[in-house]
């Protein structure tokens, strides 16, 4: 039971190993996706930023064209407008000027950065600059702003369910709200700098990109989840296979240790009584001589039954064992078989026999008298001292019956193995080398024929053998 517990405990450790790692490995890859994702996310937002400038400087262009056309009515004096341009000067300095529309002139001056492409920060300076001047005069848009953010997040596969924009100061304070946003919770929201110089802020707001991310791992997670199961199913069947040949070799020990004092016990008895023939004067002394010769030859035959299974159990193990069926008239089989049984005197034994005359099989008789022998034997060994046994014969099967002690119902599906013995705690009054139902089970497999046990500890037990293939 140790041993099962730490099989056990080795099995679930590695199980869990493997799962914790392909777990951390998931939740990297999540990480990992996610800051690919909101990049993505805040690229689509200064991009969506340069479209709604373009919708304003529309707008823009328009106001203009209207107050020319007004001053031309009138004055004939051209309107003051409001200029910006952005350079880079031969020191790879960053020169935004602006005028505004009363005349002054504003220069601001930045290095540009090694770590970012010299085109985007000169499209992120002129944004700004255009932000300085329109923001005063154009107001914002935000049904603008939610579609071309929306566009930009479609071109780069990303679908919010809910999405919205709002302009913000630094501290997130709304400055043009947008109507569509109603303060709903549980949303992931991105900030871009618009204008520095003001410290104001878009503010987007959209359903958490969890889903999206889950999408892009779907075939990532799809694949670790058969390599988990197929590492499980690995671990499991050689955990089943190791276990299974664990418990064979602690079989095959015991059964080597079960036999050699099988063997041994009666060896010393006959070699004994043999001894006392031998060597003391006992040839004048019939019951003494009958006894020892009695003794002896109980021994030798015990000695002969042990080889018979021995010989048996190897024959199992040749692929060319053949059986030799004939016609067998079962009720003469079994009565002569149980007359033998009874003969045994080591325990008040009594068989009975329900049956016709009639019934005849096709089967080994040699094998099918071993399989009858083992059943029976078993039954008057895991017996008290008065034993009863009925075996029912009809045109389908035998039942063997008996009043023993009855087997647990948890060992009853490891009884046919090879070597198992059911444990009968510190009782060494119950010998055996867990091999005769092991044999019953292979030689009705070799005929075609099926065997099948019930019992209840305490209330015996009954074998039934099934003529599958009997005609």
């Amino acid at each position: 039971m140790t041993k099962f517990r730490i099989n056990s405990i080795i099995f679930i450790s590695a199980i869990a190993v493997i799962f914790g790692c392909n777990l951390f490995y998931l939740v990297k890859l999540y990480g990992s996706i996610r800051k690919d994702v909101e990049r993505e996310v805040m690229t689509a937002m200064a991009d969506a930023d340069i479209d709604d400038l373009m919708f304003r400087a529309g707008r823009a262009q328009g106001l203009t064209s209207n107050v020319q056309m007004q001053e031309d009515s009138t004055t004939h004096t051209p309107p003051k407008k409001a200029e910006a341009t952005t350079y880079r000067d031969d020191n790879g300095q960053l020169i935004s000027v602006r005028t505004e529309v009363d005349g002054s002139v504003v220069e601001e001056v930045a290095m540009l950065s090694e770590n970012r492409t010299y085109s985007n920060q000169m499209v992120d300076a002129m944004s700004r600059q255009f932000h300085v001047i329109m923001d005063k005069y154009i107001p914002y848009d935000m049904e603008v702003m939610d579609s071309v953010l929306s566009n930009q997040l479609a071109n780069r596969f990303i679908y919010p369910d809910f999405l919205c924009v709002e302009v913000v100061n630094r501290n997130d304070s709304v400055i043009y709200r947008n109507e569509n946003f109603k303060g709903e919770s549980g949303l992931d929201s991105f900030r871009i700098n618009i204008n520095p110089n003001d410290g104001i802020y878009y503010k987007a707001y959209m359903t958490p990109l969890t889903r999206h991310i889950l999408s892009q791992m779907l075939g990532v997670i799809i694949t670790v989840f058969l390599l988990m199961v197929a590492f499980a199913a690995a671990f499991l069947y050689l955990f089943h296979t190791v276990s299974k040949l664990r418990t064979i070799e602690e079989m095959k020990d015991d059964f080597v240790s079960n036999m050699t004092h099988e063997l041994k016990t009666p060896i010393a008895i006959a070699y004994s009584a043999n001894d006392a023939l031998l060597n003391y004067d006992i040839t004048n002394d019939p019951d003494k001589r009958t006894a020892y010769l009695s003794i002896a030859l109980k021994q030798l035959k015990r000695l002969g039954e042990l080889v018979e299974n021995i010989l048996a159990m190897s024959m199992e193990r040749r692929k060319t064992m053949t059986l030799k069926p004939e016609k067998i008239k079962l009720p003469e089989l079994i009565g002569d078989i149980a007359e033998a049984q009874r003969m045994r005197g080591e325990k008040d034994i009594d068989i009975e026999i329900d049956t016709t005359d009639d019934i005849e099989v096709t089967a080994d008789k040699y094998h099918l008298t071993n399989v009858i022998n083992n059943l029976i034997d078993n039954a008057i060994k895991y017996s008290g001292e008065s034993v009863s046994i009925r075996i029912s014969i009809d045109t389908e099967s035998i039942g063997i019956t008996d009043n023993g002690i009855g087997i647990p119902s948890k060992n009853l599906p490891f009884i046919f193995d090879k070597f198992y013995r059911v444990p009968h705690g510190n009782r060494q009054d119950i010998r055996g080398y867990g091999i005769g139902l092991y044999y019953v089970r292979h030689i009705l497999d070799k005929m075609g024929w099926d065997i099948s046990v019930k019992s209840q500890e305490g209330l015996g037990s009954t074998f039934t053998i099934k003529f599958c293939n009997h005609e």
